[in-house]
């Protein structure tokens, strides 16, 4: 989900900008590439593969423990790239078998959701860059959406509803692309992070990426059903 964090040391400089945007989408790059190489060795790893399966939970706490860890440590190079390249790599392990599922059902549309992932983030993020807009209020508004959603997808876990599940994918699909704008917004233009604070800002976009990835996948994989 989006996060919104109050980094002591804010950008004074056109430089320090600078520094915090090629720190930060650098660090989002390569937390992708940890994802993808969580979810690659999991799926060649069938006791692996099993256990995740069978114990979604467990393997949630043990991405939120590391990432807990990164944000205590986002300034301690190199801790802080260490416990956000772990949380990453368990965030790929996790979301394995749900990803192995959705291709099976609908060949083809793993590739399909990621390209329409980066699409949609190359589009929000030079939305948010170009546009004079003040996005300071999305954050609340969309933040509240989120918790809508959430609420509503545990009541769905009750009644099992496609056509409902389908409509909260869609919800999340449009929270999410919010959030990245918002939270694109507060990097590049707000200056709320200072040049140090790239861990807080990958981690805002990652997870604003793999969210908006997965509800897209989840929508893709519902309609071909």
């Amino acid at each position: 989900m989006g996060i919104s964090y109050a980094p002591a040391i804010q950008v004074r400089s056109g430089a320090e900008r600078a520094t915090l945007v090629r720190r930060t989408y650098g660090l989002v790059f390569l937390s992708i590439l940890a994802t993808m190489a969580g979810t690659a060795f999991t799926l060649v790893q069938p006791g692996l593969f099993n256990a995740v399966a069978a114990h979604p939970f467990i393997t949630m706490i043990a991405a939120i423990i590391p990432l807990f860890m990164a944000q205590r440590s986002a300034r301690e190079f190199p801790k802080n790239l260490v416990l956000t390249f772990l949380f990453t790599f368990v965030m790929g392990v996790a979301i394995a078998p749900g990803m192995y599922l959705a291709e099976r059902a609908a060949p083809g549309v793993v590739i399909q959701a990621g390209a329409l992932t980066f699409a949609a983030f190359g589009a929000l993020s030079l939305y948010a860059v170009f546009s004079r807009r003040d996005f300071s209020a999305w954050g609340a508004f969309f933040f509240v959406g989120l918790i809508v959603m959430l609420v509503a997808s545990l009541l769905n876990l009750f009644l099992q509803s496609v056509a409902i599940g389908l409509f909260l994918s869609a919800i999340g699909v449009f929270v999410f692309s919010g959030l990245l704008v918002f939270d694109t917004w507060r990097i590049v233009r707000s200056g709320a992070y200072g040049q140090d604070d790239y861990v807080y800002a990958a981690v805002t976009i990652y997870l604003d990426l793999l969210n908006l990835f997965m509800f897209i996948l989840s929508l893709l994989g519902g309609r071909r059903r």
